[in-house]
């Protein structure tokens, strides 16, 4: 889903370090819908870039095939119903707060460039509000919660089994 914030690329950069990225409106749900129901009706879809940097879609795109088995990722997946409608088998990753801040420290000051006061001010203000107002809720919607992280070898093996299982029924295993 990161790919999919809205672009933004007719504001200032000023103004799109303003944006919460973290709240739901952020993202272009109409477009992550379109091409994930294209990617199940099997068409390609070319996905956008996004440019944590300068906080905009680039203007380059990937192009990504549909495959048996398609996966629908980002924090806020299962907070729209129109694309809880669409999958299969609904997991929740479940990671402990502290761990997620780690992350994206390490993430945030590393690959994009940020400050460790930046980091800290923005989880504080945004994600972690965001978080428990819209990403912790949607727990009731899964089928499955992954404990830890996703580090959790017992409910991988079932999720990879669920995967064959798919994989068996058209035909590809």
């Amino acid at each position: 889903m990161d790919h999919y914030y809205k672009d933004l690329s007719h504001l200032p950069f000023s103004e799109r370090l303003k944006v919460n990225y973290d709240h739901p409106e952020a993202f272009d749900l109409a477009l992550y819908l379109e091409h994930a129901r294209a990617l199940l009706a099997g068409n390609p879809v070319d996905m956008p870039l996004y440019d944590f940097k300068v906080y905009t879609r680039s203007p380059s795109t990937s192009r990504v095939n549909p495959a048996p088995v398609v996966i629908l990722e980002g924090i806020l997946v299962l907070y729209p119903e129109e694309l809880r409608t669409l999958m299969d088998l609904k997991v929740f990753v479940d990671a402990d707060a502290d761990e997620r801040f780690i992350r994206r420290l390490i993430r945030d000051v590393e690959e994009r460039g940020r400050t460790l006061g930046s980091v800290v001010d923005q989880y504080l203000t945004r994600v972690k509000p965001m978080h428990q107002a819209f990403v912790e809720p949607t727990k009731r919607h899964a089928d499955v919660i992954l404990p830890g992280g996703g580090q959790n070898p017992v409910a991988l093996e079932m999720l990879l089994a669920k995967a064959l299982s798919r994989l068996v029924q058209t035909g590809v295993a």
